[in-house]
């Protein structure tokens, strides 16, 4: 340290031009990246890239890194400064270099992913789960690369850690059941982003995210379910968006059992079809079609107006204005809508039931 001080007042210059190297850099990098910047951002805008947009964000901040490693570089390259200083700075500025690589690596591969994951045939769906992954890489290889670069044997350490793998792994049985079955249900694609599901415990809902600990769902409520992933794995699960959205729905409606089964068949049939075009949700291929079901009741005629809509969601609107139109029709047709009645017969005591045809 004495010797670093002597040298400083006996020589200033020695660290006056560094600084003046390393000033001059910075300047001339700053001024590089705002004209970069700028034609990538004008790029972007007049193509409409949506890679170029996502590569302008992630080169926003390293460029600031780069910029002054490089200004460091050549400011030690130019100085007079004794190597037993400076034994330590190329490795150093090379580690963080590739630092500042494997951070924007790691952000294009999450925005890549986000934005790009359901386009490509085959690719796993997009969610919190699957960028995770894209990032570890990443960051296993920035990881690897640094410690190559900073002398480390990577060798011993892969050893360490195949060795030590087992402990973490009986310590973390809980978290890793989770993100194993998190990564098999995204890879099986049973179970997708934005699918309409249901548990067998009766949860029920829109799955919005799948994590590496647990699934989120979104109620019709609106409410958040959090599903851990081995048990979703072990659930009995319906999903009604696979293996399309569309699913069939019917409506049953009771009448007196003095109407007309063909007129009430018809009325139907008409409201239906006539629904089908107007009411959002409600699919009018395949026609919706009437059916005697359940048929003869003990006290009405059960009929059902089957139809389509276009996701689970739309059911409950669309079954809603059907079942007011009906009212609304049959209240014009004179078609009665039955209750509940019975026959109640009272007779003396001691008094013999009539024969069959007695009266």
């Amino acid at each position: 340290m004495r010797a670093f001080r002597r040298m400083v007042i006996n020589d200033p210059m020695v660290f006056i031009t560094p600084l003046i190297v390393f000033a001059i850099t910075f300047a001339v990098v700053y001024i590089i990246r705002r004209l970069v910047l700028k034609a990538l951002s004008a790029w972007a805008e007049r193509t409409g890239s949506r890679p170029g947009r996502i590569l302008v964000d992630a080169l926003r901040g390293p460029l600031y890194i780069w910029g002054l490693i490089l200004a460091v570089h050549l400011a030690i390259q130019l100085s007079e400064i004794p190597p037993r200083y400076t034994r330590w700075t190329a490795q150093t500025l090379a580690a963080l270099w590739v630092l500042s690589l494997t951070l924007m690596c790691m952000k294009l591969a999450r925005n890549m992913v986000r934005h790009y994951g359901d386009q490509i045939p085959g690719a796993l769906p997009v969610s919190t789960l699957t960028e995770t992954l894209a990032q570890l890489v990443v960051i296993i290889l920035g990881v690897l690369i640094i410690l190559n670069q900073l002398g480390f044997s990577i060798t011993p350490i892969l050893t360490a850690l195949g060795v030590g793998g087992l402990a973490v792994a009986l310590a973390l049985q809980d978290t890793l059941a989770n993100l194993f079955a998190g990564f098999y249900i995204t890879v099986a694609r049973q179970v997708r982003l934005s699918d309409y599901i249901k548990l067998d415990g009766g949860q029920e809902g829109y799955v919005i995210d799948i994590s590496w600990r647990s699934t989120s769902i979104r109620s019709l409520a609106n409410n958040l379910i959090v599903v851990p992933n081995s048990k979703l794995g072990q659930a009995i699960v319906t999903n009604y968006s696979l293996p399309e959205k569309r699913m069939g729905v019917g409506i049953q409606v009771n009448v007196g059992l003095d109407a007309d089964p063909a007129h009430v068949e018809r009325v139907l049939q008409e409201i239906g079809q006539a629904a089908a075009g107007q009411l959002p949700g409600m699919l009018s291929d395949p026609a919706p079609s009437v059916a005697f079901d359940p048929g003869v009741g003990e006290f009405s005629l059960g009929f059902s107006l089957n139809y389509q809509v276009a996701e689970f969601a739309n059911q409950f609107a669309v079954r809603n204005e059907l079942r007011r139109r009906i009212f609304l029709r049959f209240r014009e047709e004179g078609i009665s809508i039955p209750f509940p009645t019975r026959t109640v017969y009272l007779r003396e005591p001691g008094v013999r039931d009539p024969e069959p045809g007695v009266r």
